[in-house]
Formats: structure tokens, sequence, C-alpha cells
């Protein structure tokens, strides 16, 4: 299944229509299977799929570490696609006692929740001590534009990103879904084995709750957000000890937690 479909229509300027092609993302039903079972059904862009399935059992405490993921391999399955996982005998033991099951739209990172405490669920303290100057948090944002190929082709997908000191942007992906564009980047990392607690997360869409949790997960210090942050994401990010910094642009942006990680005496960024 292709990420990217064109499709043909009519564009209309100036009240003259003419025949058009748009190159428009897809948008597929992704099933997270465990050991057999579908524990979440999610619309995705259909690549990248390995990394969003790691990441997701990472996210949402499936799994500690990827290694408890004893094999993986995506399937295409009539209209859509299994990530199909098989965990070890304990993580699969626990899977098996816990009742939820999702299916939501690509806007939806709570859908499925049997109660409000899984929903606020606590995240853990990121200790992640990378600093970085107002000029790098400019200059990266400004980088990201050159990682997102998919939005370039159809002005209709987010991204998530990994900065590393000295580095640069190291790692970008891209989806229809910001919470799982985010997955597939935190899973990524974790199969590379590159600790978040290194570097800085970047994420095109607004920062929610849902996005710090994480975040917070993936153990990483800081996060940089293009659009704005919500009320409850800074209580959050301010509890886990993450520095949350949102409308981000190449020209400002606002620190909302613990703004020690940043610098703000600009300096040369190499």
């Amino acid at each position: 299944m292709e990420p990217v479909v064109r499709v043909p229509g009519l564009a209309v300027r100036a009240g003259e229509a003419r025949a058009m092609t748009r190159a428009l993302p897809e948008e597929a039903a992704v099933a997270m299977v465990y050991d057999g079972s579908t524990q979440a059904v999610l619309m995705a862009t259909p690549r990248d799929l390995e990394d969003f399935g790691v990441g997701f059992s990472l996210t949402e405490g499936i799994v500690a570490r990827p290694e408890e993921i004893e094999s993986l391999e995506v399937i295409e399955q009539g209209p859509g696609i299994e990530v199909r996982m098989w965990l070890a005998g304990d993580r699969a033991e626990a899977l098996a006692g816990r009742r939820r099951f999702m299916a939501g739209p690509v806007g939806c990172g709570l859908c499925g929740l049997e109660s409000l405490g899984a929903a606020l669920r606590p995240v853990p303290p990121v200790a992640g001590a990378v600093r970085l100057s107002a000029a790098e948090i400019e200059a990266a944002v400004a980088a990201l534009s050159s990682f997102q190929p998919l939005h370039d082709e159809t002005q209709a997908v987010h991204a998530a990103a990994f900065w590393r000191p000295g580095s640069g942007i190291v790692a970008a992906f891209e989806d229809v879904g910001r919470h799982n564009a985010l997955d597939k980047l935190v899973g990524a990392l974790a199969r590379r084995g590159e600790p978040a607690a290194g570097g800085v997360v970047i994420l095109t869409s607004r920062v929610s709750i849902d996005m710090v949790q994480k975040v917070a997960v993936a153990g990483a210090g800081v996060v940089v957000g293009v659009s704005a942050p919500t009320a409850h994401a800074v209580r959050l990010a301010d509890e886990a000890g993450m520095t949350l910094v949102a409308l981000a642009r190449e020209d400002g942006f606002c620190v909302f937690t613990h703004p020690g990680r940043v610098e703000m005496g600009a300096r040369d960024v190499a």
C-alpha cells in the first residue's frame, strides 16, 4: 500500500474550473495485534510500520523494552494492515489481563481507555541533561522542513523528529496522525538504541497531554512544538521535569516549563 495517492478533481479559481490531479496521503486501518489478538486499530499512513508497532507498544506500556517483542511482521490483510507482534512470556500474560480495545481516528490519542485514571496516568520523570541555545532551537525548527517530503507533496501530514546536539536532526517520521508520527519516532529510536535523553523531540503539531506522556515514556527531557500546548500538557511537563517549548518558529518560541535547559544567550550554530 502506497503512502501517497494521486486523485483527480476540479480546481476552481476565480470562478473557473479546470481538471487537476492532487497528491493525497493514504489513510489505512492499521491493527496492532499481539499474540494473535487485536489490541488496537488506528488510522495511519502505511509506512514505517515496524517502527510504529514498536513505538506504540512502548508508549502504551505494553512493553518496557523493544527486546520484549520477540518477533514482528507487517501483513496486508484485506482492506487494512496488521502489525503482528509476539511478546515475551511475562508481557504476554500482563497484556492478556488488560481489558482494552482501541479503535480511533487519527486525531484521537486516548480512544478506548476504560477509565479517567488511565487517560491521566502519571508519567515517569525525565532526566535528559541536554542543553541547547535559542539559536539551535530556531535552526532545528527551520531544518525540519527538509525532512517532510510527504508534507511537501500533500500538505496533509504531521511530523515528529529527533534533534541531537552536534548532529542536527537525525530521525524524522511523518503520518496523517500526530500520535502515530511520534510513535514511529519513539520506535525507531528504541530499535536503533538511540537514547532519547540525549536530544530533543520536535513536533509539528500542538503539544497535548498524550504527546507529553509519549515523550516522557521515551525519556526525552525537551520537547519542541511548532503549535501551542494545552494547559494540562504544560502542567504534566512541569511535573515530569520536562522542558516544554512551543509556538516555535524560525524567529522565536515560548518556553513554558523548566527553562534551565535553554541557553538564552545567542551563539553560533554549527
